[in-house]
């Protein structure tokens, strides 16, 4: 599937939910690793904001890549953020959604005002 590359640069991206280990297999209770590096991989939560619509979206980042100071409900900035179309089939059902991946987090700064 193609990676498509995210301009996040005049959105407004508020912490929801604080990194924690991205789980791959729920019964086993095993954490993902990155293929390539075999580094754990962290989920968090945010609410990306652009053009007066919002969404809340899960993004994965690398271990390494979480960086110290996020505080829930301040806006962070995704270093290389990009998505990825998926689709699965599940016991039977055809699934499909998008993946958001970003190689760091770190504390951001709300979009300066443009001039009127």
């Amino acid at each position: 599937m193609r990676v498509i590359r995210i301009d996040a640069s005049s959105a407004t991206i508020l912490l929801t939910e604080a990194p924690a280990p991205k789980v791959r297999d729920r019964q086993t209770g095993e954490i993902a690793k990155d293929a390539v590096s075999n580094e754990v991989l962290m989920t968090i939560g945010v609410v990306y904001i652009e053009d007066g619509e919002s969404s809340l979206i899960k993004v994965t980042v690398p271990e390494s890549g979480v960086t110290d100071g996020l505080t829930l409900g301040a806006p962070v900035s995704l270093v290389g953020l990009v998505a990825r179309p998926w689709e699965s089939v599940f016991n039977g059902q055809q699934r499909h959604g998008i993946a958001y991946r970003a190689t760091a987090v770190a504390p951001g700064a709300f979009p300066m005002a443009e001039a009127v």
